[in-house]
């Protein structure tokens, strides 16, 4: 088992406050101080854009204020890639390299035992196939709080890692997504039983002709097609501050928000057979599939207008 400290890569764009906040968390986390972090900060598409290019110019200047973990290798675009670009090429790159990884995102505030967990769950199932991703972000479905964590066949994108035999697995042409369409089983288990549209979004993804570009759904595809697992932490070590317009997932965001926070929290216990905790995914299920209705959704809006 390869006990070394997984390389830390965060992928930076536009949003100068976010990253230094995201970039602050991180540095307080244990193992900061002995991980080593690169740092892809993407370009501006119209250098004409006075404004967004200020803005990437400062987010420039950000990631250079500190030393904010034990190596800072920055690595700028001169174009714009994108997001999805931007991790998919980012992530082979160096997975290739160190054959493991953390990823984070310019929006994600970490606990200080966010490191602990990652290369925790990094070292304990490298050699567990099924197990395709590490999550450090968890849905706010109130599981009891045990210091512990449990697996639960579903990806995420805000703070998470994964091994490179396992991404070098991913095809994100998803040449096969064509099955989805013709298989009604395939539909409704992609969706959690009907609990969350991931279907919709993954069919845009595929027939927009490039107008959607998720990098993530392509990826949960993938991993629901290998029938993987995610290890999950009973409590969320990952907050995401993207929900003020700045980000281009805000609506989404409301449904995954973090409604409780604890910095310090730690986990200490992990699973020791590699299968679906069943309790913990009907809690989720139950929980997308509640947040999902229209009832909710109303009363979401009507209280966010209110607090305007």
């Amino acid at each position: 088992m390869d006990s070394t400290l997984a390389p830390i890569v965060l992928f930076v764009y536009n949003r100068p406050e976010h990253t230094l906040r995201t970039l602050d968390a991180l540095s307080n986390n244990r193992l900061a101080e002995l991980s080593d972090l690169y740092i892809f900060a993407d370009g501006c598409p119209n250098t004409k854009d006075d404004q967004n290019f200020n803005r990437v110019q400062n987010v420039r200047r950000v990631i250079r204020k500190q030393q904010w973990c034990k190596n800072v290798i920055i690595k700028e675009s001169i174009g714009n890639k994108g997001l999805a670009e931007s991790i998919i090429n980012g992530v082979s790159e160096l997975i290739n390299k160190h054959g493991k990884i953390i990823v984070l995102e310019d929006d994600l505030i970490t606990s200080r035992g966010f490191l602990e967990f990652m290369n925790a769950g990094l070292n304990n199932y490298s050699n567990q196939e099924k197990v395709m991703q590490i999550s450090g972000y968890n849905f706010p479905i109130h599981l009891k709080e045990k210091n512990t964590a449990s697996f639960i066949p579903l990806t995420t994108t805000w703070g998470w890692a994964t091994w490179k035999d396992r991404w070098n697995k991913i095809d994100f042409e998803c040449k096969d997504y064509h099955l989805l369409k013709n298989n009604k089983y395939l539909f409704r288990k992609f969706n959690l039983d009907d609990s969350y549209n991931y279907s919709k979004m993954f069919l845009h993804q595929m027939e927009s002709n490039g107008r959607v570009n998720s990098w993530g759904i392509r990826y949960w595809w993938n991993v629901f097609r290998m029938n993987g697992l995610v290890l999950y932490p009973d409590f969320t070590l990952v907050k995401n501050i993207g929900w003020d317009g700045s980000g281009r997932h805000g609506d989404d965001y409301e449904l995954f928000g973090v409604d409780s926070w604890n910095e310090s929290y730690r986990v200490k216990h992990f699973p020791s057979e590699i299968k679906t905790n069943t309790e913990d995914f009907l809690l989720l299920k139950k929980y997308l599939k509640k947040e999902l209705s229209i009832y909710s959704r109303v009363i979401k809006k009507i209280k966010k207008f209110m607090k305007l």
